[in-house]
């Protein structure tokens, strides 16, 4: 049995693919909200430009799994110094070595080192792989907001062993060393180097956060270069516009309605990965670029997701281009919640973004 302490911890320690920008400590740091000092009634006021300056009173919902009530209710401090980028990567790795152990025994694999084109992968195959599945492929684009990587064992371990297909998973460069379009073109030199071996409708590329940001911009940018595209896409809590905020990402922190959330600042968000690149650039915001073509995709989020918008908002504009997207949003649950392998709803949205890359492989 999986201790119950690692499923209502990792919040904490999962990186997200926008708010990822290291502000400066300040020697006047707000303290934490007391109970005391906690409104207890719903407030709303409309200012003179039309910002919303509300509290609400949300309670815990009863639709969502025991297991997620716990989550979600897990108290977190609003307030607090700023974590440093040295300490984020160590409490990341920290979190991910753990949650291979974890996934691991629900899902028994055989993980693998490597590099192709150059670039350093991590190929997870899973117990029991089939004969009819050694001709495809899964190549995973991990999250961890640009500067981290929070997926590679998290996102690869469960779609590999749900879908009884093998995982690559890209270790793409990471900002503020290496800024945008590092990431990319790493993405896109192991997706050519797959095609040595596998046919591109045996290929799926999929990835969450960040990852899911960095799977829309692959995308765009396989088309751009007229390479063939793979089978399908799984883009799972993303965003594709770089230029604007979507409203998710003012209402909600990492943890959804706990934790610091800093009121969103006019200009480029992510700086650090964005750089000098024109934030309509139709490769960094695919929602830009021409999306007719694309292969079928499977979008996912939930109700407290800092990027719910970004990837609503990216798969409405799939849809209207014609593409075969498919949405799946999850009540309540915060961002990438189906890291946590103590949660019933993570093993239920790994089972349908595995289910739908299986349905379409090779068809």
């Amino acid at each position: 049995m999986l201790s119950t302490r690692f499923g209502a911890t990792f919040f904490w320690l999962i990186a997200s693919a926008a708010l990822t920008a290291q502000q400066p400590a300040s020697m006047d740091q707000p303290h934490p909200t007391t109970a005391a000092e906690a409104p207890s009634r719903d407030t709303s006021f409309i200012d003179d430009q039309g910002t919303a300056h509300v509290t609400r009173v949300v309670p815990v919902p009863q639709t969502i799994s025991p297991q997620a009530q716990l989550v979600v209710g897990h108290p977190a401090p609003d307030q607090g110094p700023p974590e440093s980028l040295e300490n984020r990567r160590k409490g990341t790795d920290a979190y991910t070595a753990r949650a291979r152990v974890a996934w691991t025994r629900l899902c028994p694999n055989t993980l693998v080192e490597d590099t192709m084109a150059g670039v350093p992968v991590r190929i997870v195959t899973p117990e029991g792989l089939p004969e009819a599945n050694k001709d495809k492929v899964l190549l995973n684009l991990h999250g961890g907001g640009f500067n981290s990587d929070s997926g590679s064992y998290t996102e690869s371990i469960p779609i590999a062993s749900f879908a009884k297909i093998k995982v690559v998973a890209v270790l793409y460069r990471l900002a503020p060393e290496h800024p945008f379009p590092a990431a990319v073109d790493d993405s896109v030199a192991v997706y050519k180097e797959l095609l040595k071996t596998y046919k591109p409708n045996h290929i799926v590329l999929y990835g969450t956060s960040a990852g899911a940001i960095l799977t829309a911009e692959v995308a765009s940018r396989l088309k751009q270069l007229g390479l063939p595209l793979p089978a399908a896409l799984g883009i799972f809590s993303g965003l594709g516009d770089f230029a604007r905020l979507g409203d998710s990402q003012a209402m909600y922190a990492l943890r959804g309605l706990s934790g610091h959330l800093d009121a969103p600042q006019p200009g480029t968000h992510d700086s650090e990965y964005v750089t000098t690149t024109d934030p309509k650039d139709p490769v960094l915001s695919p929602i830009y670029s021409d999306l007719h073509g694309l292969p079928p995709t499977l979008f996912v989020t939930s109700g407290r997701d800092l990027l719910l918008s970004g990837t609503i908002n990216l798969h409405r504009a799939y849809f209207t281009a014609g593409v075969d997207a498919q949405l799946v949003v999850y009540d309540a649950l915060p961002h990438a919640f189906w890291y946590d392998p103590m949660l019933p709803e993570a093993q239920e949205a790994n089972h349908i973004m595995a289910d739908f890359f299986v349905k379409h492989l090779g068809q």
